[in-house]
């Protein structure tokens, strides 16, 4: 049988001729914004493809949905009192159920759009992501550039997004679309952020420090301990534990529930504090500004002072600083878990491990060829606690490494 004599293809081509609605060539900004609101956001922005923010992400996007030319940003509010709350299991709650939200409004509006002609694609708030790439990129799209491109906030000297009005106390989702927008935003002429720096006096493990320096690694290792890497760590002290006895000198009984707990009901932060202790945003601000003693007494103080276990890297800067900056705590030394598998990924990786407070007074310039599969020439200085990465070879090298 020919295809074009399928039952169904001659139905289907009868449809087409009755029903045909010529494609939007652009979508109207006022509607679009409206069908979201209706949804659950609570605030919208748009943006085109090809602003130059979005660079390094439109090769990736054109591939998960080719013809790609715009974007949505949306965001959806969190509920204050419970990402404050020293409970974090509450705090961990409130992100599950905002998640959950953003991605059933997501994919709510991909269907209207495609029941319009439009192909559209929600990527995750979060998780799932393509772990086949771990360690190096695993997610689709990064959320908060595309908010600040779209006039959603900005972010603040903890990288995250403010909001103007909501703060911090956000969520983001964004909508990939292959349909142009009747009209874009455009960044605030202003950030949000107060530089308060209470995230910094919040953040356990001092992975944001007072100029505006973030360590990675010290965050990921701690923060996201019942994630990725953090879980394969956990799995290695179970394959290399020859017996319960020696399973529980490694792991606390808390420890494996609470690694259960994550498991059962979806991963939790460790900390995220410095959400917790953010004032800036319209409608978070006004008890900042009343009295910050007393908001520093109820918001900030209640996690410095929360005894727990806080995992460090050994040698890091983590590690000298938590006994010093917190009492109450315990430091956890644990595996380093981000191990490249490929030159790329040893390369990239070297500023999201470097740790500036172990580099002191170090003013080094090494030269680094590898002549195996991957050719490559770097160079890498490291000066006042700082570390440039960068292709070929440059500056005198105080070392030189060939592999």
């Amino acid at each position: 049988m020919r295809l074009e004599d399928h039952p169904l293809v001659r139905r289907v081509r009868e449809q087409m001729k009755k029903e045909a609605h010529p494609r939007p060539k652009t979508l109207e900004a006022g509607e679009l914004r409206r069908l979201l609101l209706e949804a659950g956001a609570d605030d919208v922005g748009f943006v085109e493809l090809d602003r130059p923010e979005l660079e390094d992400q439109r090769e990736d996007l054109s591939k998960v949905l080719p013809g790609a030319k715009s974007l949505v940003s949306f965001v959806v509010r969190m509920n204050r009192s419970a990402i404050r709350s020293p409970a974090r299991s509450l705090a961990n709650l409130e992100f599950h159920h905002t998640g959950d939200a953003i991605n059933e409004i997501g994919r709510k509006m991909v269907r209207i759009l495609e029941d319009r002609g439009v192909t559209a694609l929600n990527p995750p708030m979060g998780f799932p992501m393509e772990m086949d790439r771990f360690p190096d990129k695993i997610w689709i799209i990064s959320h908060k550039p595309v908010a600040v491109a779209a006039g959603l906030g900005v972010m603040g000297i903890h990288r995250n997004v403010i909001h103007p009005k909501f703060g911090n106390f956000i969520l983001l989702g964004s909508l990939i679309l292959d349909a142009e927008i009747s009209e874009y935003g455009r960044p605030l002429a202003y950030n949000p952020c107060l530089e308060c720096k209470l995230c910094v006096a919040a953040c356990p493990v001092g992975a944001i420090g007072p100029d505006g320096y973030f360590n990675f690694n010290a965050c990921y290792t701690h923060n996201y301990r019942e994630f990725m890497g953090g879980f394969s760590d956990w799995t290695e002290q179970v394959v290399e534990s020859k017996d319960r006895k020696a399973y529980r000198k490694r792991v606390l009984d808390t420890e494996s529930a609470s690694m259960w707990q994550s498991l059962s009901f979806g991963p939790n932060y460790k900390a995220a504090y410095c959400l917790s202790v953010c004032p800036a945003g319209e409608e978070v601000l006004p008890p900042y500004l009343a009295d910050k003693q007393q908001f520093m007494a109820d918001y900030l103080r209640p996690l410095r002072d929360r005894e727990e276990l806080v995992y460090v890297v050994p040698g890091s800067d983590a590690e000298a600083q938590v006994p010093k900056r917190f009492p109450r705590k315990k430091v956890k030394k644990v595996q380093g878990t981000l191990r490249p598998r490929t030159i790329g990924q040893f390369i990239r990786g070297l500023p999201l491990v470097f740790q500036p407070g172990r580099a002191g007074d170090l003013d080094a310039v090494y030269h680094f060829t590898f002549r195996g599969a991957e050719r490559r020439e770097v160079t890498v200085i490291i000066r006042e606690q700082r570390v440039q990465v960068s292709e070929g070879h440059s500056h005198k090298p105080s070392l030189r490494v060939t592999a």
